[in-house]
């Protein structure tokens, strides 16, 4: 047992071995147990190797492991047709067009599977005028499938089984190394698509990876790329980015590599101003903050924290304009969504969350009479407090009102009485019932402006 036991302790660790341009890297190296798979995932493995399929896992899962993280998902790469997974697991479902993959369903987890595939030649590629990849989905091998993929810390293949890693190029070494590099000419791959100009700033702010100087060199020269991508692509990198739970640092390198002018609108502009840039990156940190607790996000808010200062900018100039005040801030916020839309298309399921909360923020002032009431009953009362909350921390109202609001909507009837300050707000005259119209209401009956404003929203 002493000898077994020294044999253990003092064994050679397994040598990595090279198979052409693959390096397999034993357990015994890296120290990634399959027992960090997931149930699902080994399921999906297992099932595909003894049908007679290779089957890894890939991908930022590997990535995650060899980081000491945990993977927020597995997906799995496999020489098996779509089809092939098809018959292999009953309770899945092909998906996509242009680009196919397989979901398999385990319960409430569902693991993506897809078939290897292989880069285009260039004189094969389908491309825009902009070197624009538009064609990129043919089937191939392991090998060619790693060369596709963008960092060399994503093209990592695990095999649960063996529990063996196979590395194309070098992404074992850049990830002890701490470096986020692109495979192939980053000037080349950036062309094919400009996204991964973001998703290098994303990865590097979330991981903590230094960006290879090769890598990150070309982007400033390569950002009007990003104008060629389409709007429904680069708004979901744009929400991976927001809720990284990195969120306050990506945005901090988008500005140190000049990437965030136009990706939303005026953002450049608000993060120029001492109050504005105050306000978004708190917003971005409480963000962070919630994502790292494991709360609830919601992007309608984070979308109505970045464009607060450009509907403010707007309501002013509205008002000089001579434009009543609710009239000027509906005027202010259809203004600004209708330029951000010429950008970054956010999808209209957001836009009234958005405008329920800036429209809350006015009414936060009027501490007389029954409009506090009213604006405690309004469905989006926890969000409008909570982006009251930070225009306080930020400077651009008085920490009094927050605290008032913090008491209030707590206090008992008694005492909520007692806080209520006179109301100075002018009267409307009651208008005198013509005959005929004794069920209707008197003019002085009807809600104050801006609840009439706010109201339909809710």
């Amino acid at each position: 047992m002493i000898k077994k036991l020294f044999q253990r302790v003092f064994r050679k660790p397994a040598p990595i071995r090279v198979e052409g341009k693959c390096r397999i890297i034993p357990f015994d190296v890296h120290g990634v147990g399959s027992d960090g798979i997931s149930p699902a995932a080994r399921r999906v493995t297992d099932g595909l190797q003894a049908a007679g399929y290779k089957a890894f896992v890939v991908g930022g899962a590997v990535r995650d492991l060899l980081l000491g993280r945990h993977p927020k998902d597995f997906d799995i790469a496999t020489d098996a047709t779509p089809e092939d997974v098809r018959r292999v697991f009953r309770r899945s479902r092909i998906i996509g067009r242009r680009f196919r993959l397989v979901h398999v369903m385990f319960g409430e987890e569902v693991v993506e599977t897809s078939t290897f595939r292989r880069m285009i030649e260039a004189e094969d590629a389908q491309t825009d005028e902009h070197g624009r990849l538009l064609r990129d989905n043919e089937f191939g091998d392991q090998e060619q499938d790693a060369a596709r993929r963008d960092f060399t810390a994503n093209a990592l293949f695990y095999d649960p089984a063996t529990q063996e890693i196979f590395d194309y190029h070098d992404g074992y070494a850049d990830i002890r190394a701490n470096t986020l590099r692109m495979i192939g000419d980053p000037a080349v791959r950036y062309r094919e698509d400009p996204v991964r100009m973001l998703r290098a700033v994303r990865l590097s702010a979330k991981l903590g990876m230094q960006l290879d100087a090769a890598t990150a060199a070309p982007i400033s020269g390569m950002k009007e790329l990003l104008g060629n991508v389409p709007q429904a692509r680069l708004l979901d990198e744009m929400l991976k980015l927001l809720l990284s739970g990195h969120a306050a640092e990506c945005v901090k390198k988008l500005r140190a590599m000049d990437l965030h002018h136009g990706l939303l609108p005026m953002l450049d502009v608000i993060l120029e101003q001492p109050m504005g840039e105050k306000f978004v990156m708190l917003a971005l940190e409480n963000t962070d903050q919630r994502i790292r607790e494991d709360k609830s996000v919601s992007p309608a808010f984070l979308f109505a924290a970045l464009l607060w200062h450009e509907v403010l900018s707007d309501w002013k100039a509205q008002q000089d304009a001579g434009e009543r005040p609710v009239a000027a801030l509906h005027t202010a916020m259809g203004a600004v969504l209708d330029r951000q839309r010429a950008q970054l298309a956010i999808p209209h399921r957001h836009d009234a969350i958005m405008k329920e909360i800036w429209l809350a923020q006015p009414r936060f002032e009027q501490r007389g009479g029954q409009r506090p009431l009213r604006l405690l009953a309004q469905p989006r009362f926890r969000a409008a407090y909570d982006f009251l909350l930070l225009r306080c921390e930020s400077g651009e109202v008085e920490a009094e009102l927050g605290l008032w609001w913090d008491e209030f909507q707590d206090a008992p009837d008694e005492r909520r009485a007692e806080m209520l300050q006179p109301d100075e707000a002018p009267k409307k005259r009651r208008r005198r019932k013509k005959p005929g119209t004794a069920g209707t209401p008197a003019a002085a009956d009807q809600p104050d402006e801006a609840v009439q404003i706010a109201l339909p929203i809710g």
